[in-house]
């Protein structure tokens, strides 16, 4: 029984100890799942980090790459950008839809038996080379896109897809009846991206005005890139999956075209100015200076002086806007002369060997010299062609010469400083300042011109009375008037590349009598062609300073007026009747002074002439010009014209009239264009000159014993007689050099024409010698002579 109970206990015993086995069991294999766990959750963290980093990181490129492997369509629509039109709706610039052709290699080399006539088309099509297409397709078998040609014509792709459509309906109905069926044109291999291509229809018109665009579109100077922003739109973008049941769905973001700006300009006024231009350059090239044009630069502008609208503004030379590297478009002996100016040289062959030197040496040398010399040839083409980009009548400065003369009497008249009816006495030269401090100035014609009124002072363009003139304004009114005038300052016309000329003027700090009195007849300071014509309006408008402007709409792409950019008048610099005065004046110069070639035939007008030296080039270099303005009762247009480097025979101020002359031919044909009338009598010779240019208008004939305008004027014959009167002024002569004395201020001059013979030696001879008579031209015989 002690036995039985002792195996009872030892029993109950083992019972208990199971459970907590079990226990155990259970207990180790929960911990063996936590860690797992853990670690799983571990792991997971780590790439949970890892993912973000490489999403923050390289999230693009690994997006690329997936969806390179999917059937994943994304195309750029790009936009349009917007046109650039004349005032009246000629296309001056536009963006013309063109196409790249692209290559999906992925596609032809799922299909192997479609690559060759695909490449066949291809070749045939698009004059592309068959082993090239061959040779990229095997090489890139898994490449989606490739360029292979670029801006290609809609009629090109037309035709590309008429003969790939002919020649599979061909192969279709070949292979009903054959055994041995012939491949198809992979249609979805090749496809046509959509761009846009920038064309210029007109070429060379207004290039200086338009500007042009580089290959990313972007735009380069004038309006292009002025208002680049605004002719800018932004790119659209279509989506496309394709779905497992081969369906394709497609979101689409469209794009935003550009806005059309509308210009002020008027093609054929402007294409008339470039004309003539042209034709001025043309005809007296190699005159004076054998190799050269015409002129270093040649510029018009022609402006509404109620509104600072720009109707034309031309320069020479000009660009290809379509090619506008391309120096082959001008004359060759221009681009000689101007690949020259920067330093280009045409190299010759040195066929001489060097003792020792293979012919294999020698031919290396010879390559490495041509390579050498195309890289110079290229970098100097460069920047000459940058040079003929700038546009000269806003980015290039000069002395405004004589011009200069009408702003100075102006602010005179409207200060009260100067009258219509003062008399000034003209001796040939202006002396102020004493002693050591004492400068001498003389007047162009330095014998004198006597007692002047103001009016005559305009007309003869006399430096002395000018100078009088500007002491009674003095210093102070003179700076304000020159900045109320635009002088310094931007006129911030929306073109890019406005030169500053704050430096190039005077200030109260720097301006000095001496300076003063240079600057009264226009020189020693430097203008704008534009800051010029700008403030010229205003003294024959009655008085009113206009910002000048280029572009007077901008329109959306369905043609609605986004915005109207109206005249904006900034400030009234002169009185109306100063106004009135200056027109007067103006007239006067035409009709009595130095302007008389300017005058069309049938027309009055009025305007100022100017001729001024090159700083730092010497006697024989000048800048001229002629500023007009016309009707002369009612100015509606003014005409400015501006010549750098005269190239002709007649050299300073004699050369003058040859920026009368091309303001009259732009005149002639601009004036009847614009529906301006004819007012004055023609003169045979006149008549004669206009059937020949189909422009002969019918005049009324004054009615018996009524007097017209210039009836009372003397035949062309006569006047001209009279205007070849002469008269003799006995001068000296020094023995020992020969040269003229002039009796006024003892300087040497050519005993031929009159000149000085070193107007900087400062020598002045008082020395007796025989006297000599020297003839000298009336004022009226030298047209266009000043300053």
């Amino acid at each position: 029984m002690a036995e039985n109970g002792s195996n009872k206990q030892t029993r109950a015993k083992k019972k208990r100890k199971r459970p907590d086995a079990q226990a155990v069991l259970n207990l180790n294999i929960a911990g063996k799942i936590v860690v797992v766990s853990a670690i799983i959750l571990l792991l997971f963290g780590f790439l949970v980090v890892r993912i973000a980093r490489i999403m923050k990181d390289n999230g693009e490129q690994y997006k690329k790459q997936v969806l390179s492997q999917q059937e994943y369509d994304s195309v750029t629509i790009p936009f349009r950008r917007g046109s650039i039109t004349d005032r009246n709706g000629v296309i001056l610039a536009h963006s013309e839809r063109v196409y790249n052709l692209i290559v999906d290699s992925y596609v032809l080399s799922d299909d192997e038996d479609s690559i060759e006539p695909t490449v066949q088309a291809l070749s045939q099509c698009f004059g592309l080379p068959a082993a090239d297409i061959r040779g990229y397709i095997a090489d890139n078998a898994s490449s989606r896109y490739h360029i292979f040609k670029k801006e290609i014509t809609y009629d090109e792709r037309t035709a590309y897809e008429e003969y790939v459509e002919n020649y599979n309906n061909e192969v279709a109905e070949y292979n009903k009846g054959s055994e041995i069926k012939r491949p198809k044109i992979n249609k979805n291999g090749i496809w046509f991206e959509d761009q846009f291509k920038r064309s210029y229809p007109n070429g060379t018109l207004a290039c200086d005005v338009i500007g042009f665009t580089t290959k990313d579109g972007r735009g380069q100077y004038g309006l292009e890139e002025y208002y680049d922003s605004t002719l800018n739109g932004s790119n659209g973008r279509e989506y496309g999956y394709l779905l497992d049941e081969n369906a394709l769905e497609r979101t689409v973001v469209p794009a935003v075209n550009g806005y059309t700006l509308v210009s002020t300009v008027d093609s054929y006024i402007q294409r008339v100015c470039e004309e003539k231009i042209k034709e001025y350059n043309e005809e007296h090239a190699d005159e004076y200076r054998q190799g050269e044009m015409g002129s270093d630069n040649t510029g018009v502008i022609v402006m509404d002086v109620h509104s600072g609208e720009v109707l034309a503004m031309a320069s020479y030379p000009y660009f290809d806007l379509n090619d506008p590297s391309n120096l082959d478009i001008l004359p060759e002996e221009l681009k000689d002369y101007l690949m020259s100016k920067e330093g280009y040289k045409e190299e010759k062959d040195d066929k001489e060997d060097t003792d020792g030197d293979s012919e294999e040496e020698d031919e290396d040398e010879d390559k490495d010299k041509e390579e050498d010399r195309k890289e110079k040839e290229e970098a100097i083409k460069q920047k000459v062609s940058q040079n003929i980009w700038k546009n000269f009548c806003i980015s290039q400065s000069y002395e405004p010469g004589s011009v200069g003369k009408t702003f100075t009497v102006a602010m005179g008249l409207d200060s009260g400083t100067v009258h219509d009816n003062d008399v000034y006495n003209c001796g040939g030269y202006l002396t102020f300042g004493e002693g050591d401090n004492a400068t001498t100035i003389r007047c162009h014609n330095r014998y004198g011109d006597g007692p002047l009124t103001t009016k005559e002072a305009v007309e003869k363009s006399c430096n002395v009375a000018l100078m009088l003139m500007g002491q009674k304004i003095g210093k102070e009114r003179f700076l304000e008037y020159q900045k109320n005038f635009n002088f310094g300052l931007r006129t911030n016309i929306d073109l890019a590349g406005e030169m500053r000329t704050s430096s190039l003027v005077f200030n109260k700090d720097t301006m000095g009598i001496t300076e003063l009195m240079t600057s009264t007849f226009g020189q020693g300071f430097n203008v704008t062609m534009i800051q010029a014509a700008a403030a010229y309006c205003s003294l024959v408008n009655g008085g009113y300073y206009y910002k000048p402007h280029m572009v007077k709409q901008i329109l959306d792409d369905d043609g609605a007026v986004v915005k109207n950019i109206e005249p904006e008048l900034l400030r009234q610099v002169v009185s109306e009747k100063v106004s009135d005065q200056m027109i007067d004046y103006g007239i006067g110069v035409v009709e009595e002074g130095t302007g008389k070639k300017a005058r069309p035939a049938g027309y009055k007008i009025g305007g100022k002439t100017g001729t001024a030296e090159r700083s730092g080039q010497g006697k024989r270099d000048y800048t001229v010009s002629f500023m007009g303005f016309a009707p002369a009762d009612d100015p509606q247009i003014v005409v400015y014209v501006v010549i750098d480097r005269p190239n002709t025979a007649s050299q300073g101020e004699n050369a003058t009239r040859y920026a009368c002359v091309l303001c009259r031919e732009i005149m002639t044909e601009v004036l009847p264009y614009m529906h301006i009338f004819m007012t004055e009598e023609l003169s045979e010779e006149e008549k004669a000159e206009l059937e020949e240019r189909g422009q002969l208008q019918q005049i009324p004939e004054a009615e018996e014993g009524e007097e017209t305008e210039n009836s009372g004027e003397k035949e062309d014959g006569e006047e001209a007689e009279e205007e070849k009167e002469k008269e003799v002024i006995n001068l000296n002569i020094d023995p020992d050099s020969g040269y003229v004395i002039d009796p006024f201020n003892g300087e040497y001059l050519d005993p031929k024409t009159g000149e000085p013979i070193d107007s900087d030696s400062g020598i002045f001879q008082n020395a007796d010698g025989d006297n000599i008579e020297i003839t000298v031209l009336k004022d009226d015989e030298a047209e266009g002579k000043e300053d």
